[in-house]
């Protein structure tokens, strides 16, 4: 392992991924300074997650002074394009991330998984189908605790599956890190790429460069999956460099995995097998069977078996916030899809769904466009109960597809302040046979920290219900 004893390391940004990392650098024998934009105050339970480590902190500012330092480590949430970091790639600080780091470091073979849609659950597929398969698994990266807490237990003969946004990717730049290089994973799959998160990525091309990254530095003898389905996603394959499969529900692929006659099917090699019914799969809505799909095929690719892949996909129900059946109270079932931070996603949970739909969506736009969510909304949902920052942009759209003569009849219309209020709203409007859908469309930050407090309290609200 690479040696951190007596280096100077400036750590920006004191939440999940930079505490983690403080702790594991000064374990190393770094001399770690933390900053962040956040207070003490704010940042109490952090800093005493890291008392009694040698860390010197310096909350509420990023003086310049940070940067006489070797290497800065930046956390995903932090704006590449705040002054500090601008100057420090001025200057030609090295800088670096707590994801890159963990994959410059990790013995084992890793699966990387980006998309605009769908990495959360086919990340966790893939993790469960390879543990079904006796691998020795470990899952993580953009959900769940940070890997490099646990590197000195991760063995070669182990298995990585990790989630990657944009954020991180973009360490896996050869601008980024200390070596001058671009790093990718082994086995890297890119599928969807989609209109997102426009508020931090200044364009679409920054956007899917960012994601490119995943795929752009792999060897000869790595592999690719694609979402054949998807335009942006299979256009990526003239730039892969190693074996490229893909997954699609609409065609035949010569390797990957792809419907027949609505059976999932893995092709890898010569062989071709059966997965299972999509009948049988237990997630709701069609792109759960893309979520399926490219699972199949990454953890073919990574050793899975198929009996493994067929006893998740027909059994696995679900990760927290997405299309979550909180409870079902007087005939009315009520979902939490929180993760759906994207008109598209929000599509996605509407065309899971043939009951009339309640649904509430709301939050702080991401600059990306509602049309076709505008449009569908229309046509499936029966009483629309928006919330927070993102209600006069949600309404424009809903008005305009109205002008547009969509559909005939539209929703009712209810706007109000708080996720509370929107809670009681439904609970008051909902018949027997609806179904309440929490499928925001927006992040959740006018309010809450992520989407997982405003699922929480979603959860906490329906369960109180009388």
């Amino acid at each position: 392992m690479r040696s951190f004893a007596g280096r100077r390391v400036t750590i920006v940004g004191l939440a999940r991924e930079g505490t983690a990392l403080a702790r594991f650098l000064a374990a190393q024998g770094a001399t770690v300074t933390v900053t962040d934009r956040q207070s003490a105050e704010a940042l109490a339970e952090n800093v005493a997650a890291l008392a009694g480590w040698p860390i010197r902190f310096v909350l509420g500012e990023h003086p310049l002074e940070l940067l006489d330092t070797d290497v800065v480590f930046v956390s995903p949430g932090v704006p590449l394009e705040i002054p500090l970091l601008v100057e420090a790639r001025r200057r030609g600080v090295p800088l670096s991330s707590e994801t890159r780091l963990f994959v410059e470091l990790c013995p084992a073979p890793i699966v990387g998984i980006t998309g605009s849609s769908g990495k959360t659950t086919t990340t966790t597929l893939v993790g469960e189908m390879l543990r079904a398969s006796g691998q020795k698994t470990w899952v993580g990266g953009n959900i769940g605790r940070p890997l490099i807490e646990h590197l000195a237990e991760i063995a070669p003969t182990d298995r990585v599956v990790m989630e990657l946004s944009s954020f991180q990717l973009e360490f896996f730049a050869p601008w980024a890190g200390e070596e001058g290089r671009g790093i990718s994973p082994a086995i890297a799959a890119v599928l969807n790429i989609s209109p997102n998160h426009l508020d931090r990525h200044p364009s679409m091309e920054a956007y899917i460069a960012a994601k490119k990254q995943i795929l752009l530095h792999q060897r000869a003898d790595d592999v690719a999956v694609l979402g054949l389905d998807n335009a942006e996603a299979r256009a990526l394959a003239g730039e892969c460099r190693g074996q490229v499969l893909f997954f699609s529900q609409q065609e035949a692929v010569e390797e990957g995995a792809f419907l027949r006659d609505e059976v999932v099917i893995l092709r890898l090699g010569q062989e071709e097998q059966a997965v299972c019914a999509v009948s049988e799969i237990k997630l709701l809505g069609r792109h759960n069977v893309d979520n399926v799909l490219a699972a199949c095929a990454l953890a073919g690719v990574a050793g899975a078996d198929v009996r493994a892949m067929a006893a998740v996909a027909t059994t696995f129900s679900g990760v927290e916030h997405r299309l979550e059946l909180v409870r079902e109270l007087n005939g009315v079932r009520w979902y939490n899809d929180s993760i759906a931070t994207s008109p598209e996603r929000m599509v996605a949970a509407l065309r899971a769904f043939d009951a009339p739909i309640v649904l509430l969506a709301g939050g702080r736009d991401k600059h990306l466009p509602w049309d076709e969510a505008a449009e569908l909304i229309l046509r499936k949902v029966r009483h629309l109960v928006l919330f927070g920052e993102a209600v006069p942009i949600i309404e424009r759209a809903v008005m305009a597809a109205r002008r547009k003569g969509v559909a005939a009849v539209g929703p009712e219309v209810t706007s109000v302040r708080t996720l509370e209020e929107a809670v009681m709203v439904a609970a008051r409007v909902a018949r027997p046979g609806d179904v309440v859908l929490l499928a925001p469309g927006c992040t959740s930050f006018d309010a809450f920290k992520d989407f997982a407090a405003r699922g929480e309290r979603f959860r906490e609200l329906v369960r109180q219900l009388g």
